[in-house]
C-alpha cells in the first residue's frame, strides 16, 4: 500500500464501508486513498456494475447509494493521481 500525500477529509473518516467481492474484503471510504491502482480499478468496476443495475436499486437502495459514493470518490482519486504523473 502506498501513502497518500492528501489528508483524508473528516466526512470520509466516518464509518462508511463497502464489501468488495473482487477484493475479498470490506473497504472503508477513507481506505480508497491508500488502495494500489489495481485495487482501485477493481473497486471502480464493481461499484460501476452495481450502479448500472437500475432494477437492483429498488431491491437495495443502501448498497446502490454506497456504491455511488465509493465510485465517485475513486474517480476523483484516480483523476488526481493521473494528474500528478
Amino acid at each position: 500500500m502506498q501513502n497518500s500525500p492528501y489528508d483524508i477529509p473528516p466526512q470520509e473518516s466516518k464509518e462508511k464501508w463497502f464489501r468488495s467481492h473482487l477484493l475479498g474484503r470490506e473497504v472503508e471510504l477513507g481506505d480508497l486513498y491508500s488502495l494500489i491502482p489495481n485495487e482501485l480499478d477493481l473497486l471502480m468496476a464493481e461499484t460501476a456494475e452495481i450502479r448500472s443495475d437500475i432494477e437492483g436499486k429498488d431491491k437495495n437502495i443502501g448498497k446502490y447509494r454506497t456504491a455511488g459514493y465509493f465510485l465517485e470518490l475513486a474517480k476523483i482519486i484516480e483523476k488526481r493521481r493521473l494528474s500528478e504523473i
